[in-house]
């Protein structure tokens, strides 16, 4: 490869890793060309990218903001998947692919600036997406409120059952 083409090649692998703060680094094993075209098509689909990367090159390009823990895991045949949006739809969409594939490995990743290594990647991949675990996380603080909201309303509700009752009976 020359120079050249290398520079041009760190310069946009710098700026996927500046643009995206989440990334899963992966290894394929003699994976057949037509389903490494799959997932291009799959992961392009849903909005990902995916890359094969030379691991020099991917290390120089890495930002001092990346964890140093995943530098050690940019060894043998590499991929890396960049997810701008929703790591956790990119995560289940890599288990989903990797299951049916068999070729396809996590080695290592970082979810939005944290390291993650490739063996925690299955708890990762079976959360919900963000909206749902905010959604739940509304519920939990939200269900106390009610709870204080029908004990303060029950005197009121009461006293206008009351009047209502002495109403009809005038």
């Amino acid at each position: 490869m020359k120079r050249e083409i290398k520079v041009t090649t760190g310069q946009r692998l710098a700026e996927a890793f500046k643009a995206n703060d989440s990334f899963f680094l992966l290894e394929f094993k003699k994976m057949p060309v037509a389903q490494s075209v799959e997932l291009r098509k799959l992961l392009r689909k849903n909005a990902y990218t995916f890359k094969v990367v030379k691991n020099r090159i991917a290390l120089r390009a890495l930002p001092s903001s990346v964890p140093a823990e995943v530098r050690p895991f940019f060894v043998r045949p590499s991929a890396i998947a960049f997810a701008d949006h929703d790591p956790i739809g990119l995560a289940r969409i890599l288990r989903e692919f990797a299951v049916q594939a068999k070729t396809l490995t996590v080695k290592a990743g970082v979810v939005e600036g944290l390291f993650l290594d490739g063996e925690r990647f299955p708890e990762i991949a079976k959360l919900g997406s963000r909206n749902d675990l905010l959604a739940r996380f509304g519920a939990v603080l939200a269900h106390p409120l009610r709870h204080f909201q029908t004990t303060w309303q029950a005197p009121l509700s009461g006293l206008g059952r009351l009047l209502t009752q002495l109403k009809n009976q005038k």
